[in-house]
């Protein structure tokens, strides 16, 4: 299941638990809208909510949510400090991660490893099912092999959490692959997730967002013909931004809209 689809499901255990008098989408969702609003100072409407539960509860769907900004708010209500934190935390209750148990004996003995530590067992947790490397089978690298192998494996994921800016690869190669980003006035912009400045709200890389999604700073120069269906707007106190991309504006929380030709004509264009 796929991480968003999973926060959803929480989204809406959660609501089950939170409005007890509710009993179908349609109550569960109002609610969430209202506690959105009134209690996260963040709007996500009604029909947003309902949409979401059709996808991914009914339909056994995956929800394509591209604004980090929702899925941060989302993370927040079922107890996470925003969707990075949840992707990497959470684990759901009653299901079973994908583990792989390797078991090496020794002597061929079952004794306990607290007895004379002749078999030792390790389960890996991760998205992706862990498999012994073909060249370790082929080579018959024993005991030692795998255990070189799970070591190597082990201490690269941790040293490319701990340095800044420079995670080391598999084979120990440097890459200045940055796995956090910020909106910047008029685009993300990537960060290091170590990042302390406090004037920056990082939230998880989206490199399609990264490439696509800008603020359209000079809006003398759309029209009708190059941005009508083209470009998507956000309304806020009589302002409004225009955008190259659906999604949310990072200032204001609020879900984009599609330009129409009434809104070019107003608030656009020379």
């Amino acid at each position: 299941m796929s991480k968003k689809k999973l926060l959803i499901h929480e989204v809406f255990r959660k609501a089950r638990e939170d409005f007890p008098a509710e009993s179908t989408k349609s109550g569960w969702a109002s609610e969430l809208s209202d506690h959105f609003e009134k209690n996260m100072n963040f709007m996500i409407n009604e029909k947003t909510f309902t949409r979401y539960y059709d996808t991914c509860i009914r339909d056994n769907k995956d929800v394509n949510i591209k604004d980090v900004l929702i899925l941060n708010k989302l993370s927040q209500y079922v107890g996470y400090k925003d969707f990075f934190d949840f992707s990497s935390m959470f684990i759901k209750k009653d299901e079973e991660v994908n583990k792989t148990t390797v078991r090496i004996k020794v002597d061929d003995h079952e004794e306990s490893l607290s007895d004379k530590i002749s078999n030792i067992f390790i389960n890996i947790t991760n998205e992706q099912h862990f498999k012994v490397p073909e060249f370790v089978k082929q080579n018959g690298l024993g005991f030692a092999g795998v255990f070189l192998v799970i070591s190597v494996l082990i201490g690269s994921h941790y040293s490319s959490r701990s340095k800044k800016n420079t995670p080391l690869s598999f084979f120990g190669g440097v890459s200045d692959e940055r796995s956090c980003m910020f909106w910047d006035d008029s685009e993300y912009k990537l960060s290091d997730c170590n990042d302390k400045n406090p004037q920056r709200s990082l939230i998880p890389k989206d490199t399609i967002q990264l490439k696509y999604f800008k603020r359209i700073t000079r809006k003398d120069t759309l029209t009708l013909e190059n941005a009508v269906g083209t470009t998507w707007y956000s309304k806020f106190n009589g302002n409004v931004e225009f955008f190259t991309m659906d999604g949310v504006d990072p200032d204001t929380g609020r879900e984009l809209r599609v330009s129409t030709a009434y809104i070019i004509e107003k608030y656009a264009g020379y």
